[in-house]
């Protein structure tokens, strides 16, 4: 077992282990790949207050997200495709964050169902939902969701169309993958990731084929989803899905204060201040920097997540500092699990954790309630000297 003391240090060994097409999935943006970057980037423009001479005795990173106990304040977050880093990958980081004491998401995009992970855990998780244009199949799946026990929905509103990423293009990573010479020659050489693909409970999307009529393999599967995201979804639906669902809602997202404030409206339990993880709009700011503008617009009234460019205990703490209640790892637990499967989810856990623990005493603090902007040194120009222009009332 080598010696694993940053969430780089799995990085640099699930690139080894996992083929080329699925790391790249997970380790790029759209076009430029500019806000993929800047999610990351901007974390280092904030520094950290040393405090000293503190009683660091009795620390905590305990705390709660939408009223759930958690370990720390970390989720992992939903990504498509996971059961594809390694197999069984979605009952892997499930249970992983389950023996951890922090929330797992599932995607709709997954490999492994809503009932496999369901079937696999003891504890609830939370179910994350695409709205499709089929609103019978987003009934069936959201009454899936309930019956498994999801104790929330996580609604994503920034993919009613697909951002372009170049890498995914060039590979052929499509629903279902699109093989080429190139990427087979490279299946060819991850014999390990192959061989357990091997055991996989499904190398399919669990939450899909066999639950819409006329898609029974992953033949079908690329023209279904070629035409479903829904780029008709609005607030109306939104409120429409929360009114099905009945129980939590998280919207995810959410980049603009304006958008902050209709999720306000609409009765979402919280926000997940997110750009995609720069897979969707290049050229937005990042989730970091777009974080106190909206916590102005929307202060307590609504619990305020952050998701993108967390790769630290670090950068949890500067979120929380911030004012977030919560944040989530995406690529920092994929990392670990192409790595090395659920222990190297629970290694990435354990690092972020270690981090933010430690960070918390030499910043003086001891309860992560008790973070706030009195620890960061921020940039006066942190928020930008960007102008937002007035819409034309003639285009309107």
């Amino acid at each position: 077992m080598p010696v694993i003391t940053s969430i780089d240090d799995l990085k640099r060994i699930y690139k080894r282990r996992v083929p080329q097409m699925f790391y790249d999935y997970a380790e790029s943006g759209s076009w430029t790949e500019q806000t993929f970057r800047e999610n990351s980037s901007d974390f280092d423009q904030i520094r950290l207050r040393q405090r000293v001479a503190v009683d660091m005795s009795g620390r905590s990173t305990a705390t709660q997200m939408v009223g759930e106990d958690v370990a720390m304040p970390v989720a992992l977050a939903p990504v498509g495709l996971t059961g594809m880093q390694c197999a069984d990958g979605e009952i892997k980081a499930a249970r992983a964050a389950e023996a951890f004491g922090v929330p797992f998401t599932l995607s709709t995009m997954s490999i492994n169902s809503i009932e496999d992970v369901a079937e696999a855990t003891t504890k609830p998780f939370w179910f994350q939902l695409y709205t499709m244009r089929d609103q019978d199949y987003v009934s069936r799946l959201i009454q899936r969701a309930k019956d498994a026990k999801c104790s929330a929905l996580v609604i994503t509103l920034d993919l009613q169309i697909l951002g372009q990423r170049h890498k995914d293009l060039k590979n052929g990573l499509s629903a279902p993958p699109k093989l080429t010479a190139k990427t087979i020659a490279n299946l060819a050489t991850k014999w390990g990731w192959g061989i357990e693909m091997l055991s996989a409970k499904r190398r399919h999307f669990g939450n899909i084929v066999g639950h819409v009529h006329g898609v029974t393999d992953n033949a079908d599967l690329g023209a279904w989803t070629a035409e479903q995201f829904d780029p008709a979804l609005d607030w109306d639906k939104i409120a429409k899905i929360k009114e099905k669902w009945g129980g939590k809602v998280i919207l995810k997202g959410i980049l603009d204060a304006e958008d902050a404030r209709m999720a306000l409206k609409v009765g979402a339990d919280a926000i997940i201040v997110s750009n995609h993880g720069g897979r969707q709009l290049d050229g937005a700011l990042s989730s970091i920097r777009m974080l106190p503008e909206i916590l102005d617009a929307v202060g307590d009234q609504i619990e305020v997540h952050l998701d993108g460019g967390i790769r630290s205990g670090q950068d949890v703490l500067k979120a929380m500092a911030m004012g977030a209640k919560g944040t989530y790892i995406g690529r920092a637990f994929i990392y670990g699990l192409g790595a090395m499967g659920q222990p190297g989810v629970t290694r990435a856990l354990e690092v972020i954790h270690r981090e933010l623990d430690l960070t918390m005493a030499l910043c003086g603090e001891t309860q992560v309630a008790n973070l706030g902007r009195h620890n960061l040194l921020i940039p006066r120009n942190f928020g930008g000297d960007w102008q937002e222009w007035p819409r034309d009332p003639a285009k309107c």
